[in-house]
């Protein structure tokens, strides 16, 4: 299978992946999803949790450059940044076939802490972390890392409320508990450096 063949098969793979699920997917629904043989799917990766790990290390490229590059184009600010990430994911809780997050779902089905699935789950909020402590500490935050703990778990919470809950706007609770966070971490004293 030639590499954009391989990419495509990847591509058609995270859709299906995303829909159906990871266990409740298997390779004979692949075939039938993707177009391509179990033969040709086997050259690429020897099982189907290889391209699994595929599937998530492109959902994970996509979803962060267009999650940054939403909010770089809705916010100028740091501080205004943390807080338009929610108005991002209202965006995406819109979209037509939004399912929660497939690094969520990763990390539910291979609980295993060591499992190539999982670690590539865990990696993904790994860089939403350190991009929102980034964020925090250009914004002035008194303990960026703590913000950004804080408002990765606010976004995380407002993705599974979108999901299970219909009688709410997680996006927009979220937002508003985030902004109470901002304002009270930019209204502490930074610690100098080398204090503990």
């Amino acid at each position: 299978m030639r590499p954009n063949k391989r990419d495509e098969l990847v591509s058609k793979a995270l859709k299906v992946f995303y829909r159906d699920g990871f266990h409740a997917t298997g390779m004979d629904k692949l075939v039938v999803e993707t177009g391509v043989s179990k033969t040709s799917m086997y050259k690429h990766f020897s099982t189907k949790e290889d391209l699994i790990v595929a599937a998530l290390r492109l959902r994970d490229e996509n979803f962060r450059n267009w999650f940054f590059q939403r909010i770089d184009e809705m916010a100028e600010t740091p501080a205004d940044q943390i807080i338009v990430s929610f108005d991002a994911l209202k965006e995406w809780f819109e979209e037509d076939g939004f399912r929660g997050c497939m690094f969520i779902k990763a990390g539910a089905e291979y609980q295993d802490k060591d499992h190539p699935i999982h670690v590539q789950a865990a990696e993904h909020k790994q860089l939403l972390l350190e991009h929102f402590t980034a964020i925090a500490r250009q914004a002035g935050a008194h303990d960026p890392r703590k913000l950004a703990s804080q408002i990765v778990l606010l976004q995380e919470g407002a993705i599974v409320s979108a999901v299970l809950l219909k009688n709410c706007d997680p996006a927009e609770d979220a937002k508003d508990a985030a902004k109470h966070l901002l304002a009270k971490a930019l209204a502490e004293p930074r610690q100098p450096k080398g204090v503990l």
